[in-house]
């Protein structure tokens, strides 16, 4: 691929740069890329999650950037399709020469450049995926900022079986890499209850084919339904369940996009569960504000004033305050090594969200909590 083939043109001093790499860094700019869904039926993931992104990065550039630098992010858009993400991702490579990748979307398009990612050396920070395998085992190039689906599907197992009192589960999912994630981490999940699921019904990615697959979890009779898709087909089934009088307790884990599922579900989204992995994206009068929060909706007002706060746009938010401590921390002679030492070394960092961060040499998952939500009247509102 011809992936180490670097221009030596880097508009800078050679002398000034660390002898490591030059890969991404000139005297004023250290560039980033993205692939991720800006269009189709993913593309609200990836736009929330770049607004969320860059507002922040557009602020830090504002002030002058991080040690003389401004970040510039270059964003490729791959409709969740894993053929375009890995021909993204070698042009951001080898053409764009960026210094890291970044805010990533989604776990089938994720997994199909780890071993390009292996190939070139090259840091990959805050993926809006949880899935298992780009966490075990611990891969050096990969800084994971979420919780994992296994941790998702375990804390809203144990709701379902242990709280609710269900003994009838079935999984509704995505039949690529992030559905067999969250269906195998349901399954390990039911076995602590000598329970498996009761049924499992599933529709391929990038279409809304959920009809077979809600006919084979009705028959089932469930009582709750975990569900590992996207909010277009999740809507669909929770639509089309709700046309045949089936109404078991429905739950999504939070790549769902849990803002644009109330949105198309409308008064029939009443009580459909989500779990998330970072706090609600809004101030509520009923308990103090969180400063990350607040931060969060201000600069996004003064950056995209036409993109409202959401759950996937704080990830990102979120997601560019690693990005930014690591470079902070890597100082001025910065390397992709230094980097990912860097990121190693942040410990009990406080994000404003009432959850501090913590990354290890054997550690690279930053956050731990689950939060549940549940749609009500429209809205999403947190219920633990």
């Amino acid at each position: 691929m011809g992936l180490f083939l670097f221009s030596a043109c880097t508009g800078t001093d050679p002398s000034d740069l660390p002898s490591e790499t030059r890969t991404g860094i000139t005297q004023n700019e250290i560039k980033i890329g993205s692939s991720l869904a800006l269009g189709g039926h993913a593309g609200y993931l990836g736009t929330q999650m770049l607004h969320g992104a860059n507002a922040y990065i557009r602020h830090i550039n504002s002030q002058g950037g991080i040690h003389g630098r401004k970040i510039n992010i270059i964003a490729l858009d791959d409709g969740y399709d894993p053929s375009r993400c890995l021909y993204n991702t070698q042009r951001l490579i080898v053409e764009k020469k960026v210094f890291s990748l970044f805010c990533y979307v989604g776990t089938p398009t994720t997994v199909r450049i780890i071993p390009l990612i292996n190939e070139a050396g090259i840091p990959l920070v805050g993926m809006f995926t949880g899935a298992h395998r780009l966490r075990d085992p611990v891969n050096p190039f990969l800084i994971n900022v979420r919780a994992s689906y296994y941790q998702e599907t375990r804390a809203a197992v144990d709701l379902i079986v242990k709280e609710k009192g269900f003994a009838r589960v079935a999984v509704f999912y995505q039949y690529d890499e992030y559905g067999f994630d969250g269906l195998r981490g349901v399954e390990i999940a039911l076995k602590e209850y000598d329970m498996i699921p009761v049924a499992k019904g599933s529709y391929v990615r990038g279409t809304l084919d959920v009809e077979d697959g809600l006919d084979k979890i009705i028959a089932s009779d469930a009582q709750a339904v975990v569900m590992i898709g996207t909010y277009d087909s999740c809507a669909k089934f929770i639509r089309l369940a709700g046309d045949l009088k089936f109404t078991p307790l429905f739950y999504n884990v939070s790549f769902v996009g849990s803002k644009e599922l109330a949105r198309r579900l409308g008064r029939i989204g009443e009580g459909v569960m989500v779990t998330q992995v970072v706090p609600p994206p809004q101030e509520n009068d009923a308990r103090p504000p969180l400063p990350g929060v607040s931060e969060y909706i201000r600069l996004l007002d003064i950056y995209y004033p036409e993109s409202l706060p959401s759950f996937v746009g704080l990830e990102g938010y979120i997601n560019a305050k690693i990005l930014v401590e690591g470079i902070q921390r890597a100082g001025r002679d910065i390397t992709r090594e230094r980097f990912i030492r860097a990121i190693e070394s942040i410990d009990d960092f406080d994000l404003g969200i009432d959850n501090p961060l913590s990354f290890g040499k054997n550690d690279h998952q930053g956050l731990d909590r689950v939060y549940f939500t549940q749609i009500r009247q429209g809205e999403l509102v947190l219920i633990q």
